[in-house]
């Protein structure tokens, strides 16, 4: 049995918005910028402090194109556009996204846990991002315990690599939740960073999910 077609196409959603800041100074070290949470997220971090965005077909707070009507009205105001989520790279239309706010003449930052390497490295490969704060989980062995999925910190590890090989400005930070990150799995993260010649993360203390 089959539905019958409508009457007019939908356009297909380039990136689904969970959440979106007009306005950010706290998202992107240094500059003033919009900030998009991208709805979905493979992993189940249980301090997740924004739960509603894990569903990948959750509610769609904004569209896309109401976000690139805003830039264009914030040209020479804002200095870029984040995207956050969730995983950003999550959403198949990612790049194009990105490709059309860096028409506009706006800066891109990601923030990612490295859930999907091949994506960001697209993304690297293709010169498309500014700056990525790559949120750092734990130590390889303690991927699994926080994030809920068995192969966490392999894609981690891979994604990790990829954005220190390309040279591209980040910030490497860690969400310290005292039940899953005891000192010596700290001292761990800080030996398993620098085997990898990565810099210290910058440790953010662990908040109730919002309301």
């Amino acid at each position: 049995m089959t539905s019958a077609a409508p009457s007019a196409a939908v356009p297909a959603e380039v990136v689904r918005i969970g959440g979106w800041s007009r306005l950010s100074t706290c998202d992107w070290p240094g500059r003033l910028v919009t900030t998009v949470f991208c709805q979905g997220c493979p992993w189940r971090c249980g301090y997740c402090h924004n739960p509603g965005l894990l569903p990948a077909r959750g509610p769609a707070a904004v569209s896309w194109d109401e976000v690139l009507a805003h830039l264009v009205r914030r040209t020479g105001l804002l200095d870029g556009i984040v995207f956050s989520g969730g995983e950003p790279l999550l959403q198949r239309g990612l790049p194009q996204a990105v490709r059309e706010a860096r028409a506009l003449g706006f800066q891109v930052g990601l923030h990612t846990g490295g859930a999907f390497p091949r994506r960001l490295a697209r993304l690297l490969d293709a010169e498309l991002l500014d700056w990525v704060g790559f949120d750092v989980k734990a130590p390889p062995g303690r991927y699994e315990r926080v994030t809920g999925i068995g192969h966490a910190s392999a894609s981690a590890e891979r994604s990790l690599r990829l954005l220190l090989a390309s040279g591209v400005p980040h910030q490497l930070r860690t969400t310290v939740d005292p039940s899953l990150l005891d000192p010596p799995a700290m001292a761990d993260l800080d030996d398993w960073l620098a085997g990898l010649g990565a810099g210290a993360t910058l440790r953010q203390t662990m908040r109730p999910p919002a309301a």
